[in-house]
């Protein structure tokens, strides 16, 4: 009997699709207020999908798990799409529009710790901390001397592409750190810093230029060859943003001859590989995308996406819309 009173109260949960894993603790809020089918488990999608077509009327998703019109429509009493991330280039947001669905994303909670990690690469990219320390656990200190100088960042101006909200947080971490702002957006902002009206332009006048512009189709490869060559040898490139935004292949290519200075990366075109040439580069501090990635923040993460489920089934206003 206990086991039957148990299930049926299981059942009254509402049902969510969880598409990939988020962060262990916030998952386990999720998993005792609803009945959550972890999607990224089953052998057989389609089969999966099947039993759960008139009781899911939401999607939990992530960056790298794809919520597109094919699942939307498997599910048709889908009504929100909660996404864990600020970005939600992984969801068709126009399909889910014309269907009626809404989403959500977790934007403000991770500004801080996001641009804690941008300025962190930064300094590492320009002053090559890690290739330091790497010098000095190999033993090369005493046979070698002194690790070569490197760069500082105080005076150089740091070209920000995309000035939203984590962007403005990166502006003034530079500028604690004594360096000059410019930045690229799609539209010019009320700020006291210089707007340049393309990515190019802003590159040229740039010692650092910063990617922290959203993903998706409208910024694929924005970071192109034209933009590197405005960039120039004496220019970095830092990326927090998505892979996607940047030419990764040109930019291998740049790198490897020199033709930019350096570069700092978080984020890559198909994450979690990565072209091993990166690894041979000297000129190149590369992270495994954990500008987010800090217990706190991760937390506040999964709380907003998990209060949008609730609103949503409560029949309450959406915390945080995107359409």
């Amino acid at each position: 009997m206990k086991d039957a009173r148990n299930a049926g109260k299981s059942a009254t949960k509402p049902d969510v699709l969880l598409m990939t894993g988020v962060y262990s603790r916030a998952q386990a809020v999720m998993e005792k207020e609803f009945t959550v089918h972890r999607l990224w488990e089953a052998a057989d999608r389609a089969a999966f999908l099947k039993p759960l077509a008139g009781r899911v009327k939401a999607i939990a998703s992530a960056g790298g798990a794809a919520v597109d019109g094919a699942l939307m429509d498997a599910l048709p009493g889908l009504k929100i799409v909660s996404n864990f991330g600020v970005g939600y280039d992984n969801v068709d947001v126009a399909a889910a529009s014309r269907r009626g669905v809404k989403v959500t994303n977790t934007p403000d909670v991770l500004n801080d710790c996001v641009a804690d990690t941008a300025m962190a690469l930064t300094l590492m990219t320009l002053r090559k901390f890690p290739q330091s320390e790497a010098f000095l656990r190999s033993g090369m200190w005493p046979t070698r001397g002194a690790y070569p100088m490197t760069t500082s960042v105080g005076g150089k101006l740091m070209g920000i592409v995309g000035l939203g909200r984590i962007g403005e947080a990166i502006a003034r971490r530079a500028q604690a750190h004594g360096m000059k702002i410019a930045y690229h957006n799609r539209n010019r902002k009320n700020v006291p810093w210089p707007y340049y009206a393309d990515a190019v332009s802003l590159a040229a006048a740039a010692d650092v230029l910063m990617i922290i512009t959203p993903g998706g189709a409208e910024t694929r490869h924005l970071v192109d060859a034209r933009v590197l060559d405005a960039l120039g040898p004496q220019g970095y490139l830092v990326n927090v943003a998505r892979g996607s935004v940047v030419d990764e292949m040109t930019l291998l290519d740049y790198l490897q001859r020199g033709k930019i200075a350096g570069a700092g990366l978080d984020v890559y075109a198909d994450e979690p590989r990565v072209p091993p040439a990166f690894f041979a580069l000297d000129n190149a501090v590369l992270l495994p995308h954990v500008a987010s990635a800090s217990n706190e923040t991760r937390m506040a993460m999964g709380m907003l996406q998990i209060d949008n489920l609730r609103a949503c089934f409560a029949g309450k206003a959406l915390l945080t819309p995107v359409n």
